[in-house]
C-alpha cells in the first residue's frame, strides 16, 4: 500500500494544484451565497475524483494484470498515452503563459458566480474534476496505478480514498476554513485568488512536464520489465 501512494502522491498533486477550480471556489467564497455554493461545488469536485478513478480502477482490473505481479500492458499504455498528452499540454500551457503587463483572460462563467446556485456549482465542480482534460489524464493514471497494484477490495478503496483526500484538498481546505473562520479569510483569499489568475499557466505548465515524465516513467518500466 505504501508503494502505491508514492505512486498516487504526485497524480494526486497534480489535481490539487489546479489554479482554476481554486479560483473559482475563492470566487464563490467571496459572492453573496458562499456557503452554498461553495459546498456545491466542493462536493461535486470530489464525486468527479472518485468517479473517473473508480472507472478506470475497473476497467483495468477486467483487464487484468500479470500474475507476476508487474504491471498489466493494458495499465502501462494508459500511463504512457496519459504522459505523453500531459507534456503536450504542458509545452500549450507554456506558450499561451501572459507575457508582464499583459492582461490575464479568465473563463467568461466566473463572472456569473454570484448567480450560481447549489446545483450549478455542483455540475461545474464535477465537470472541472472529472471531464477537464488535465484532471482526467491525472484520475486515469491514478485508476490504472491503483488497478496494477494487486490490492484487495479494502486496499483498493483505502488507495482511492487517500487519492481523493490529496487530490480534493485545496478546494476543501479554503471551504472548510471559510465555513469555521469566515471573518478572516476574505483577505486572504482575494490575495490569493489575484496571485493564481496571474501565475495560471507557468504554474500548469511546470506541473503537467512533472507528472508527465513520471507517467512517462512508469509506463516505460512496466512495458520493458
Amino acid at each position: 500500500m505504501s508503494a502505491v501512494t508514492g505512486d498516487l502522491l504526485p497524480l494526486a498533486v497534480g489535481v490539487a494544484i489546479s489554479p482554476i477550480p481554486i479560483t473559482a471556489v475563492i470566487l464563490m467564497l467571496l459572492s453573496r451565497q458562499a456557503a452554498r455554493t461553495s459546498t456545491g461545488f466542493l462536493a461535486g469536485w470530489v464525486a468527479g475524483i472518485v468517479v473517473v478513478t473508480v472507472v478506470v480502477l475497473m476497467l483495468v482490473g477486467q483487464a487484468g494484470n500479470t500474475s507476476t505481479g508487474k504491471p498489466s500492458t493494458v495499465s502501462s499504455v494508459l500511463k504512457l498515452v496519459a504522459g505523453v498528452l500531459l507534456l503536450v499540454m504542458a509545452v500549450r500551457q507554456w506558450r499561451e503563459r501572459p507575457k508582464p503587463g499583459e492582461a490575464i483572460q479568465m473563463p467568461k462563467w466566473m463572472s456569473a458566480v454570484d448567480s450560481f446556485t447549489f446545483g450549478k456549482a455542483l455540475g461545474l465542480g464535477f465537470v472541472l474534476s472529472g471531464v477537464n482534460p488535465k484532471n482526467l489524464l491525472m484520475c486515469l493514471g491514478a485508476g490504472s496505478t491503483i488497478g496494477a497494484a494487486h490490492l484487495s477490495g479494502g486496499g483498493d478503496v483505502a488507495a482511492v480514498a487517500v487519492f481523493t483526500l490529496i487530490a480534493a484538498s485545496t478546494v476543501a481546505i479554503p471551504v472548510l476554513a471559510y465555513l469555521t473562520a469566515r471573518s478572516k479569510m476574505a483577505g486572504p483569499l482575494d490575495r490569493l485568488r489575484g496571485w493564481l489568475t496571474q501565475n495560471n499557466a507557468t504554474v500548469m505548465a511546470v506541473l503537467l512536464v512533472v507528472i508527465g515524465v513520471v507517467l512517462l516513467g512508469n509506463s516505460i518500466s512496466g512495458l520493458t520489465s
